[in-house]
């Protein structure tokens, strides 16, 4: 929030959302979502074979006027102890643009060696949250990107415009010219109590301005209201319920594993045409199989209904959503995992998420986060260590529709983008998906020691995924059959064909 004058301060208040992102992190959690690029080295190639570092750090200064939160740092109201962005008078570039290489040969598991340690760094709150690491070395001619941003900042959609920030859909060189920038001074004490006392005045005058509508229509506003609060008890019941303990639900370290694998994105679509349902239903049905013969081969047993995955859900355009920050929420989803058909499997996922959409659940989280900013902020370091001992869900599974075209870092192109979740209390492993240029690249993060096995998981979903493609080709196959004539019929016409003459045939 600017005030006026010659010296103008800023400041601009985090959602209590945004604000749980910081309170979930701890010693084992780290809050950041995460991205690894694969790029073409083209046009950033140095003679020496390396990545123009320093052309690289002109681009990314030319984009931050697009993107102006990252120059900027946490600061806290006093007695609320709740955070505020405001921006950092000592933001050096150099520190949040970074480099590293491999050692030869540079292969892709070295790569998601250095990827997992990068990932389970903590960024540092005293400056901006986020790091990009530039990776050269990787062979066949290419480099790695490895970005990380603090979930406080954005969410996988607004994740989506950062790198339309950063990249761009033709293969341009050209450098913008550096906007000049001249932080704003840090807003005194008394001046961020002031604001405190006005933001929960204006609150209070937007209930009174929207209470002559509710008051036309009680029971329609009250109804809507009951709803979503009732959906969202209904999360925290199941929370409460507790999920399957299974071999990957155990205490988390703070050292992690990555894998990466990609599937083309027209055979997904050609799943879901062939078994019904969507892209989603798709993706979940393969993280069905997949956990299925990976806990098997654990040894673990999971009755039905028991495992549950957490599903994100983008709340972005609901009368409570804001242009910045996260508007996620979450569906609690079983998994099938009890059943053995694919085809059956997929069926059960999508009446689930159909049911789900109508329950306004992700609604509800909104309707309640949104509330809490009425409340003090001391109360919700509260709410988020109850949320954190429920475990409502094993593990969560992301998907973020990305661009279908090729992007590019000046001039070079992204050959691959593979994103990351970050792991909570007790789920030993993530999923994270993001289509891009017609393919679906899968994201997995494990913990060092609950998962060290995470490379079978990823050929546990490859397995899951085929099987899916044969169910939808053998419906295809039998639906053929089922409409093509009886094979008596193609031998009466066959026959009687045989006995037409030849001119008449011809004719």
């Amino acid at each position: 929030m600017a005030m006026g004058g010659m010296t103008d301060t800023y400041h601009e208040r985090l959602s209590s959302l945004d604000h749980s992102f910081l309170l979930f992190e701890g010693p084992t959690t780290q809050m950041h979502v995460a991205a690894a690029a694969l790029l073409e080295l083209g046009p950033l190639s140095t003679p020496a074979g390396g990545v123009d570092m320093d052309r690289i750090r002109r681009y990314v200064d030319s984009r931050l006027k697009y993107i102006p939160r990252y120059r900027q740092r946490l600061h806290y109201i006093p007695l609320e102890n709740h955070p505020v962005w405001v921006d950092d008078d000592t933001f050096d570039l150099g520190y949040h643009v970074r480099h590293s290489s491999l050692p030869k040969p540079g292969t892709e598991k070295q790569l998601r060696d250095l990827c997992g340690r990068l990932l389970e760094r903590p960024l540092d709150r005293r400056k901006p949250l986020w790091e990009i690491w530039v990776i050269e070395g990787v062979s066949e001619g290419r480099f790695a990107l490895f970005m990380k941003v603090h979930h406080c900042m954005v969410d996988g959609i607004a994740g989506v415009g950062l790198m339309s920030s950063l990249f761009t859909m033709t293969p341009d060189v050209e450098i913008e010219e550096p906007a000049a920038w001249t932080p704003r001074p840090l807003p005194s004490v008394p001046e961020l109590l002031r604001h405190e006392v006005r933001r929960r005045a204006r609150m209070g005058l937007d209930a009174l301005k929207r209470l002559p509508r509710a008051l036309e229509e009680p029971a329609k506003a009250g109804g809507a209201v009951r709803q979503r609060v009732g959906a969202f008890w209904d999360f925290l019941r199941t929370g409460v319920e507790g999920c399957a303990t299974t071999s990957v639900n155990k205490e988390i370290g703070p050292h992690r594993r990555v894998e990466w694998l990609t599937f083309n994105l027209d055979e997904v679509k050609a799943v879901k045409n062939q078994l019904g349902g969507t892209i989603n239903d798709v993706v979940l049905a393969t993280v069905t199989g997949a956990m299925r013969s990976f806990l098997e081969r654990r040894g673990d047993h999971v009755d039905a209904g028991e495992l549950r995955v957490g599903v994100p859900v983008n709340m972005r355009g609901t009368p409570q959503a804001s242009s910045t920050g996260n508007h996620i929420w979450a569906w609690i989803v079983p998994l099938p995992v009890h059943v053995r058909s694919p085809q059956a499997r997929i069926q059960i996922l999508h009446e689930e998420t159909e049911r789900l959409k109508n329950s306004e659940q992700a609604q509800g989280g909104e309707l309640v986060t949104s509330a809490v900013d009425w409340t003090s902020s001391n109360l919700l370091p509260l709410g988020v260590k109850l949320l954190t001992r429920m475990h409502p869900y094993n593990l969560l599974v992301t998907n973020v529709p990305g661009p279908p075209v090729p992007l590019y870092l000046l001039g070079a192109r992204i050959q691959a983008l593979y994103p990351y979740a970050p792991l909570f209390n007790e789920q030993g492993l993530g999923i994270a998906l993001f289509s891009y240029a017609g393919t679906l690249s899968w994201g997995l993060v494990g913990d060092w020691d609950v998962v060290p096995d995470l490379s079978e998981f990823a050929d546990c979903i490859r397995r899951a995924f085929y099987a899916l493609k044969r169910a939808g080709a053998a419906k295809n196959r039998a639906a053929r059959r089922a409409s093509d004539p009886p094979r008596d019929s193609r031998r009466q016409i066959s026959a009687s064909s045989s006995n037409i003459p030849l001119a008449a045939a011809r004719s």
